[in-house]
């Protein structure tokens, strides 16, 4: 019997994560927590409210004493952490709620786990991260588990903070840590702060589309059921101490995905005018990288992973939700 802790479980990724594991994991008692920030929403977990095996609790990761009062009344055996503040434009204009909750949140979940875990040998931390820890790319190259950290944004930065900080705990405290590094995730649940659902939204209500800079900077997209696929992955089969970076083999640029979501939407919609006139043009990102690739040589010859679902498929799948819902 494994007690899992999923911190973030009500957001996007990790509603569709505890979803994937408390139906395919039996045995498992999934412990959910999360601080039900606007960015989360508790109906997206409505499907397994009544599964014995899972139990959601609404706490903040930097509550001390409520997460370690969990911790000992559910006797956590592992902890998967995705709880965080995660929009660039928030974590500029507020980057001390993303040092809180990203940096000190994650060192409050680590010494609780160091404190809780006595014989590491059946445990697990698997910290969840980001992609834009190694900073920004120019027309060539890859980001792999061995770029070196360069972060430009307060976001950015408290992600690549408490990477570290799990590193710290894995080399001082023997603490069994893994890492993965994503790239850009889409699909079903995305709050509607993020491009794809601004987009999506944007059509469906006639507004402007806004589109920073020229547009022509390129990120790789990662569906997030195949993200999920990789986490269960790395979760039973990863090396302890090891990082894995996780990406979609989608890159492109954000105009050109722009373009293929309104297409697909006109499609969709039977519209006999195209949406394009929609798009508007603002001023650029403060800090704004230009390009993130992902190298997935690592996670798909040590374990076999690679993602499924390609750009066409994958927006596809995310505008019938965002219509249907």
């Amino acid at each position: 019997m494994r007690n899992i802790l999923i911190t973030g479980g009500a957001g996007f990724i990790g509603s569709h994560l505890v979803i994937n594991f408390v139906k395919k994991y039996k045995s498992y008692h999934i412990i959910n927590i999360d601080k039900l920030t606007y960015a989360s929403n508790i109906k997206f977990l409505d499907e397994i409210n009544n599964f014995k095996n899972y139990t959601f609790i609404q706490a903040d990761i930097c509550d001390t004493y409520k997460i370690e009062t969990i911790f000992k009344k559910y006797k956590i055996s592992d902890v998967i952490h995705l709880a965080a503040e995660s929009h660039v434009d928030n974590s500029i204009e507020n980057s001390l709620e993303f040092a809180k909750t990203n940096i000190l949140g994650t060192i409050n979940l680590l010494e609780l786990s160091r404190r809780n875990w006595v014989n590491n040998k059946n445990n697990l931390f698997y910290h969840i991260s980001t992609d834009e820890v190694f900073g920004s790319l120019d027309e060539s190259g890859n980001f792999s588990e061995n770029s070196k950290y360069d972060p430009h944004s307060p976001y950015s930065a408290s992600k690549a903070s408490s990477d570290h900080f799990v590193r710290a705990f894995y080399d001082t405290h023997k603490l069994p840590v893994i890492i993965s590094n994503c790239s850009n995730n889409y699909g079903p649940n995305q709050h509607k702060e993020k491009l794809i659902p601004t987009v999506i939204n944007a059509l469906i209500n006639k507004s402007k589309i806004p589109v920073y800079g020229n547009g022509k900077n390129v990120r790789d997209w990662l569906y997030v059921q195949d993200h999920v696929e990789a986490i269960d992955m790395i979760f039973h089969n990863g090396s302890v101490g090891e990082t894995y970076c996780i990406g979609g083999k989608n890159e492109i640029k954000n105009i050109d995905l722009i373009n293929l979501i309104i297409k697909e939407f006109d499609k969709r919609k039977q519209n006999k005018n195209s949406s394009i006139d929609l798009i508007s043009y603002v001023d650029d990102r403060l800090g704004h990288d230009y390009r993130y690739a992902i190298d997935i040589s690592k996670i798909k010859n040590e374990l076999g992973w690679e993602p499924k679902t390609n750009i066409n498929s994958g927006l596809r799948k995310t505008l019938n939700w965002y219509l249907n819902d």
